[in-house]
């Protein structure tokens, strides 16, 4: 398979452009906490960069819904004060962006971080400029998945004229829900390695290529 020839590219956040590990594990603390939970240890609180903190307080902790909607709350009241900016660009993320706007690429944000949360990330560090489109979760929780909000970002883009029936899409994620997600409607995944998932994630999951940087990732693009 190659990559060469893709018009869209969609784009990861957590993990892929920027660091944002040290304020998501600190405001899911901060959520358990508040519920009198002990935190796991910091190996297992990494596992949780990057799926949607539904299926973490789910699955991980056991919740009912009403608990997982409880949890999200008390993870939103730091989060969007404090975690939010306890984030950083990983080295490279700005010139990758730059080189493939100027080989014509459309960009666009696919995360499953709320598309409020993003765009002030992605303003606040000056890469909101090389977007066609960020999308992302909805704060009611409607739209969390990876493959909704792919759903969503497609839609989207389609409504501006910027995706027909013959472009090609190509996913950019270091988690196995990006390639899951992407895969959902037909879009191969490129699988990160500079973020919180593994080699061996990405490649059991079905990533078609992987990046071992952000200078690799633009080869493999333009």
């Amino acid at each position: 398979m190659t990559t060469r020839g893709a018009d869209i590219v969609l784009l990861d956040l957590d993990g892929t452009l920027t660091d944002a590990g040290p304020g998501i594990v600190n405001c899911i603390k901060y959520a358990l906490d508040d519920m009198g939970i002990a935190h796991p240890d910091d190996a297992t609180m990494r596992t949780f960069l990057g799926p949607p903190l539904a299926a973490t307080f789910g699955q991980h902790f056991d919740m009912t819904s009403q608990q997982i909607d409880q949890a999200i709350d008390k993870y939103r009241e730091r989060y969007h004060d404090v975690g939010l900016f306890e984030n950083a660009v990983y080295d490279g993320i700005p010139e990758l962006l730059s080189r493939l706007v100027g080989a014509d690429l459309t960009l666009a944000i696919a995360t499953s971080k709320p598309t409020y949360s993003a765009t002030r990330i992605l303003e606040h560090f000056e890469l909101a400029q090389y977007l066609t489109f960020i999308g992302g979760a909805d704060l009611a929780g409607e739209r969390h998945d990876k493959a909704s909000v792919i759903e969503h970002t497609m839609d989207e883009l389609r409504g501006m004229g910027r995706l027909d029936a013959d472009a090609k899409l190509i996913m950019i994620g270091d988690r196995e829900h990006d390639v899951h997600g992407a895969r959902a409607h037909g879009i191969d995944t490129i699988g990160v390695l500079w973020g919180y998932g593994s080699q061996e994630e990405l490649i059991e999951a079905g990533a078609v290529q992987l990046a071992e940087s952000p200078a690799v990732l633009g080869d493999l693009l333009v």
